[in-house]
């Protein structure tokens, strides 16, 4: 059986080294699961793969696609819980960027049939990590606060509408005025645009309020500034680093405010986690996401073979939602 997929050669620059070609696939053996891919995001790690800049990168050639949405057209006679038809998703397996591939069937999550296509395809990256950023790290009840950076990015608008179904209050720092109303639409306390003294601004913004827990997604004095808003004990959460800035720790947040930090990477936590704890997850995640009308907007669609200029689209910083690839 042939397949269509963007294939990765080299690492380093997507123009020269992302291809669009015709693959034999093997014939299924009884574990796997012949998936017919329908659409899949665009995400930074992505991008920071097929240029060689990610924490693990796979032998090449590979094809590229952190996450995805597909239907099951066949089974092997092994296969039990996974039949022809169903809908599923493949959570930290790279190889999204085809028209059809075949799958080990204990990777795969089943999702409802009623969910939207394209909502679907984003659903194993960045909801994920935004529960576990909000429930792994320290307990938070109704009235309390976080506070986190990248507000606006996929992970940080997931973060905001999870906080306000569960009562916790959220400052968000974003670098565009144009942000602030629609954060807050989406139910943000309080948005704020990146400025210095940041740390003094959250404190005037929240009366002073002990902020429990800081998100960081971009690094560098951001991040300093993260973590200098939050109260007595404290923790910060690191999971992007997109000013490629290292995370700034001052002395004084580690003595007498007793601050801790902290790592995240969604990838190692579906590694090392039991399936049925993650399968559980995502039933509640996908449960909550339907009944709260939550979406991930999506400013443009392309093609497989349009590759390039989708990654050319995705890589602008000024972008209202996420890039599709449609199969």
């Amino acid at each position: 059986m042939k397949s269509h997929a963007i294939v990765l050669k080299e690492f380093g620059d997507p123009n020269k080294n992302l291809i669009y070609r015709e693959r034999e696939l093997p014939d299924l053996e009884p574990n796997q699961v012949l998936v017919e891919m329908k659409a899949s995001p665009i995400n930074p790690a992505d991008i920071n793969l097929v240029e060689g800049k990610y924490g693990i990168l796979p032998d090449l050639p590979a094809v590229p696609g952190n996450e995805g949405i597909g239907i099951v057209l066949e089974t092997g006679p092994s296969v039990t819980k996974i039949e022809g038809g169903d809908k599923v998703i493949f959570p930290n397996q790279l190889g999204a960027w085809c028209n059809k591939r075949i799958c080990e069937s204990h990777h795969l999550i089943k999702i409802k049939n009623s969910f939207d296509i394209n909502q679907g395809a984003m659903l194993a990256v960045n909801p994920p990590t935004a529960w576990r950023l909000l429930n792994d790290f320290i307990e938070l009840k109704a009235g309390d606060w976080l506070i986190q950076n990248a507000a606006n990015s996929a992970v940080g608008r997931f973060i905001i509408q999870f906080a306000k179904i569960k009562g916790i209050k959220t400052i968000n720092i974003v670098r565009r005025e144009s942000l602030i109303q629609e954060l807050k639409d989406l139910g943000a306390d309080i948005v704020i645009v990146d400025r210095e003294p940041l740390s003094k601004v959250v404190k005037n913004e929240t009366d002073n309020a002990s902020i429990k827990l800081g998100i960081n997604a971009v690094g560098g004095l951001s991040a300093k500034e993260i973590a200098k808003s939050l109260g007595g004990n404290g923790k910060m959460v690191t999971y992007g680093a997109m000013s490629m800035q290292p995370v700034m720790i001052g002395n004084a947040l580690l003595i007498f405010k007793n601050i801790s930090f902290y790592g995240f990477w969604i990838s190692a936590w579906f590694k090392h986690t039991n399936p049925d704890k993650i399968k559980a997850m995502f039933d509640k995640i996908t449960t909550i996401i339907q009944q709260h009308n939550i979406t991930v907007p999506i400013e443009a669609c392309y093609s497989l073979d349009q590759i390039h200029e989708a990654i050319e689209f995705a890589r602008k910083s000024e972008r209202n939602g996420k890039i599709m690839l449609s199969m």
